[in-house]
């Protein structure tokens, strides 16, 4: 894809400011960040919005988030003073599946917990998507041996849409400094073992030893754990978030 290829020539040389400020005047209105209020996110948000960056960010609330996660919001509201766009998953739909299955269904079957999160999040995810052409996302090749091996700009065919990963080659340890020394706010559940963090009924502590995506649907079999938000083309399936 000769789109694909330009814009990875555009953002490999530059710092991540210079590529998002490159994308955002190359794409001006149809950038959008995606924000879960996790390390990494906190990480892209302060380079946007400190160097005021016209992109988009925005975030889906499942209604299922922890009460610790709200609080990162707020606090990232507060220190910025920029709006972060919130995306509802379809009340119809939620009103359906919890009349039908009950509120945590998830637990039951891999099926269940699917459904579950295509109705919260991937769902909600399309419709933030829709009508622009650059999807900025946190993800970073240490999260997880599916990533390890992911380019920087990739194709998502199931959003039509191209993603960008400024922080793909970033450590934990380079993340984790940034904030510290930018005094960004962060997600007060990092200090206790949570790595990865999602709804609260499906995301624990990460155990000494454990990979970084043991916490997420710990229940299931780790080949089973991915929700639909993320796809790795060369992978041909979804990708845990």
């Amino acid at each position: 894809m000769k789109e694909i290829d330009l814009i990875k020539d555009l953002v490999s040389l530059q710092s991540p400011v210079e590529a998002l400020k490159s994308l955002a005047r190359v794409y001006a209105g149809k950038v959008v960040f995606s924000t879960s209020f996790g390390y990494e996110d906190q990480v892209i948000t302060h380079l946007l919005f400190a160097n005021e960056i016209p992109v988009e960010v925005f975030t889906l609330d499942t209604g299922r988030l922890f009460p610790e996660t709200y609080s990162t919001w707020n606090k990232t509201l507060d220190k910025y003073k920029r709006p972060i766009k919130v995306y509802y998953p379809d009340a119809n739909a939620i009103e359906k599946l919890v009349t039908q299955k009950g509120p945590n269904s998830f637990y039951e079957s891999v099926e269940n917990r699917k459904e579950c999160c295509f109705v919260r999040k991937v769902e909600p995810l399309k419709r933030a998507l829709k009508g622009n052409a650059i999807w900025v996302t946190g993800i970073r090749a240490e999260q997880s041996a599916n990533r390890k091996d992911m380019p920087q700009v990739e194709w998502d065919e199931a959003n039509h849409i191209i993603k960008y990963h400024p922080l793909l080659h970033w450590t934990f340890e380079e993340v984790k400094d940034f904030v510290g020394k930018n005094n960004i706010p962060y997600n007060p559940l990092h200090d206790k073992g949570f790595v990865s963090i999602g709804c609260a009924p499906c995301t624990r502590a990460v155990k000494a030893g454990e990979d970084f995506r043991a916490g997420r649907w710990w229940w299931e079999d780790s080949s089973k754990k991915e929700c639909g938000l993320h796809v790795h083309p060369a992978m041909g399936k979804a990708l845990t978030v």
